[in-house]
């Protein structure tokens, strides 16, 4: 089991998504989540590329015209599962943004990659 941080960004630039970063191997491993997250609902998702964990704790301005975060919850995870397709972790964070999550990814022929992620908070049963 992995232990380590995470935050979630609420991201304005070409709309809005919030970006989930779990820690892990010395950098954020990032989402855009397409919508507020909710729990107990099976939300889009779309893998990023890693970013510094300097987002910890940065809210601000974007450099290179990326538009602006602000931090909407933070605090530490547990990871359970970590596969290329699936991941499950506990959260324990602030702002009522706690409990079993998962991602995970799906084979989609829609989408213009060849998979789809989605995360989900609580009721994982």
């Amino acid at each position: 089991m992995a232990m380590g941080r995470f935050v979630i960004l609420e991201h304005h630039w070409n709309g809005v998504h919030w970006d989930l970063m779990l820690e892990r191997d010395g950098v954020l491993r990032t989402w855009a989540v397409d919508e507020a997250i909710v729990p107990g609902r099976n939300l889009p998702a779309r893998a990023l590329a890693d970013h510094r964990l300097h987002y910890l704790e940065y809210e601000g301005v974007i450099s290179g015209g990326r538009g602006s975060v602000r931090r909407c919850a933070s605090g530490s995870y547990q990871s359970t599962l970590w596969t290329p397709d699936r991941v499950q972790f506990r959260l324990d964070g602030d702002d009522q943004v706690e409990g079993e999550a998962v991602l995970f990814r799906i084979e989609s022929g829609f989408a213009p990659e060849p998979f789809s992620w989605f995360f989900r908070l609580g009721n994982l049963d």
